[in-house]
C-alpha cells in the first residue's frame, strides 16, 4: 500500500473534522469543518464539491490538522482563516480588528435607510469612527456610488487591514483612513457618522465567552466602568461634524439603547424611536439627528 492510498479524500477530511468538532462542543461543527477545509486547500464551496473525492496531498493535510487544532483550542474560524464575510463582502481581519459580526449589519441598514429615503441627494459624505477593517463604512460606500467617506483609528494595524479592505473591494478612490483618536484629526462636516465603539464594561470583559476573550482586541471592547465612556465622547463631538439635518448612528449593547438615547440627548441630538432590532430582537442602534 503506497503513502497515497492512505491519504484521505477532501470530504472524509471535512466529515472527520466536522465529528471532531461537535464532540468537542463547537456550536456549528459542520459549517465550521467545510469553512476550515476550503480555507486549507484554498477552495470555493463549487470546488469543494466538485474536488470531494480528491486525496489530501501532505502539505494540505499539514495545514488542516494546524487549523483544526487552533479550531479544538477555541480560536473563532474567522481568525483561522484570516477572514469574515460581512455584508456579503469579504473583510480581510488582523489582530488589531474586531471580526464584524451579523449584529452590526443593522448600523449598516440603519445609514442607507437614511441616506437614500430620510434626506436623499447625489451624494453623501460618510464617517466612521473606529473603523477597524473598515467593514461598517465599506458596506454602506458599496450601496451609494457616489458617497465617499473616513474611516478612523486609533490602531496603525486597523488601518491598514481597513486599506487593504478597501482595495480588494474597489473602494480606494472614495474613502480615506485617518489615524485619530475619536475626532481628534477629523474636520468637516458630514452626513452620516456612524460608529460601533467599545462598549462592554470592563468588569464584564473576564465572564464573555473565550472566543471573544482571548482573541479579540481588547481596547475595542472595553467600554470602561459603565460601557459609556466612547458614547459620552462621540455624542458630545458629533454635533460639531454633523451638518444640519445629518444624523449620528452608533451600535450600542444589549442593555444601553435608553443610556445612550439620554446622552444624545443631553447634546442636543433628536433621539430615533422605536429603536433598531437586530434579528435577535435586540436594541442595537441608537440614531440622533442634528
Amino acid at each position: 500500500m503506497t503513502a497515497a492510498s492512505c491519504a484521505p479524500t477532501i470530504e472524509a477530511a471535512r466529515r472527520d473534522l466536522g465529528r471532531r468538532l461537535k464532540a468537542a462542543g463547537i456550536e456549528s461543527p459542520e459549517l465550521d469543518a467545510r469553512l476550515l477545509v476550503g480555507a486549507a486547500l484554498d477552495l470555493d464551496l463549487t470546488n469543494l464539491v466538485a474536488q470531494a473525492n480528491r486525496t489530501l496531498s501532505p502539505n494540505d493535510a499539514a495545514r488542516l490538522i494546524a487549523f483544526g487544532k487552533r479550531r479544538l483550542a477555541g480560536e473563532p474560524v474567522a481568525r483561522i482563516i484570516g477572514e469574515k464575510e460581512f455584508w456579503g463582502l469579504r473583510f480581510k481581519l488582523s489582530r488589531d480588528t474586531l471580526v464584524p459580526r451579523p449584529d452590526t449589519e443593522t448600523v449598516v441598514e440603519a445609514a442607507l435607510d437614511f441616506a437614500r429615503s430620510v434626506k436623499p441627494g447625489p451624494s453623501r459624505r460618510i464617517l466612521d469612527i473606529g473603523t477597524g477593517s473598515g467593514a461598517i463604512l465599506l458596506a454602506v460606500l458599496s450601496e451609494l456610488p457616489l458617497a465617499t467617506g473616513i474611516g478612523t483609528d486609533i490602531s496603525a494595524g486597523a488601518l491598514g487591514t481597513a486599506n487593504q479592505n478597501a482595495a480588494s473591494l474597489g473602494l480606494s478612490d472614495r474613502v480615506t483612513f485617518v489615524a485619530s483618536d475619536y475626532f481628534s484629526a477629523v474636520t468637516g462636516t458630514f452626513d452620516v457618522i456612524v460608529s460601533n465603539p467599545p462598549y462592554v464594561r470592563t468588569a464584564d470583559i473576564e465572564s464573555l465567552a473565550p472566543e471573544v476573550r482571548r482573541h479579540e482586541p481588547r481596547r475595542a471592547l472595553d467600554g470602561g466602568a459603565d460601557g459609556l465612556v466612547a458614547y459620552r465622547m462621540l455624542c458630545t463631538q458629533a454635533r460639531n461634524h454633523l451638518v444640519q439635518g445629518g444624523t449620528l448612528i452608533v451600535e450600542v449593547g444589549h442593555d444601553q439603547a435608553e443610556a445612550v438615547a439620554r446622552l444624545m440627548t443631553a447634546e442636543s441630538l433628536s433621539v430615533i424611536r422605536p429603536f433598531r432590532r437586530d434579528l435577535a430582537g435586540v436594541p442595537r442602534v441608537v440614531e440622533g439627528r442634528n
